[in-house]
């Protein structure tokens, strides 16, 4: 009698993902460089991380209820998409933000870098700017209070759309370092903020030292540098301008979001 064909078991085809060949992978899709422009050039100023420090003039740290002490600085980030670039001249239209019922203007000095390292020393810090520029640090102040009573993260009131308006990109070459110089901000010709530069508890090259301890600084990062005393509400139609001396004004018209 003839013994039966043995049937032969198909193996299984494996699950796992195959490897593209070394060369040939491809992203899925594009995300957009954030780009600020450089002023007096067609050069543009690429944006890798936003890095913000809270509380950095005496008086605006006892009007958000904290020691105004120099105690070491605290920072956050907001996302690079958080930029909206605002031309010199113009008043950009910035839409108002979901969620919130209390809007608030903090305007500041940004810091642009192109360089770092770690463990920066602050008499090495400037050497690393490439540029400063006038900011915003546009507050969602309900939410962020909200979350910090709650004891919870509050990005949700920082870290939003739009929320970091900028202005051209100066050279340091052509501006020099800003250790002290007028900073104000206006609602509706109303001056709100007004302070000197010099009245950072924590300077330039002094918040360069302490973030590079915390992180590995890169070119492309931005320094929100802090706000003075005085931040406030805006509602639709207002219109905030933002002045640093030595830099272009800063404007901004709140619409429906």
């Amino acid at each position: 009698m003839a013994k039966a064909k043995q049937s032969k078991t198909a193996k299984p085809k494996s699950s796992k993902p195959t490897a593209a060949k070394p060369g040939t992978a491809k992203p899925l899709f594009t995300v957009p460089a954030t780009l600020v422009p450089v002023a007096g050039s067609g050069e543009l100023f690429q944006v890798r991380r936003i890095y913000c420090v809270g509380r950095n003039y005496a008086a605006h740290a006892r009007e958000m209820g904290a020691d105004p002490t120099r105690e070491p600085p605290f920072f956050f980030q907001k996302p690079t998409d958080a930029i909206q670039v605002v031309p010199a001249g113009k008043i950009a239209d910035h839409p108002y933000p979901s969620l919130t019922k209390n809007y608030h203007y903090e305007v500041e000095l940004v810091a642009a870098l192109k360089s770092g390292g770690k463990n920066i020393p602050a008499a090495k810090a400037l050497d690393h700017v490439f540029g400063y520029a006038v900011g915003l640090d546009m507050t969602r102040r309900d939410l962020q209070k909200g979350m910090g009573e709650e004891k919870k993260p509050w990005e949700i009131g920082k870290a939003f759309d739009r929320g970091a308006p900028i202005g051209p990109i100066h050279p340091a070459a052509k501006t020099g370092h800003f250790v002290k110089g007028a900073i104000s901000l206006a609602v509706n010709g109303v001056v709100k903020q007004q302070s000197d530069l010099a009245h950072m508890t924590w300077n330039v090259a002094e918040q360069i030292e302490k973030l590079s301890a915390a992180f590995e600084l890169k070119a492309g990062d931005l320094v929100y540098t802090g706000t003075p005393e005085n931040v406030g509400p805006v509602v639709l139609g207002d219109v905030i301008l933002c002045k640093i001396a030595g830099l272009p004004d800063l404007s901004i018209r709140i619409v429906q979001g």
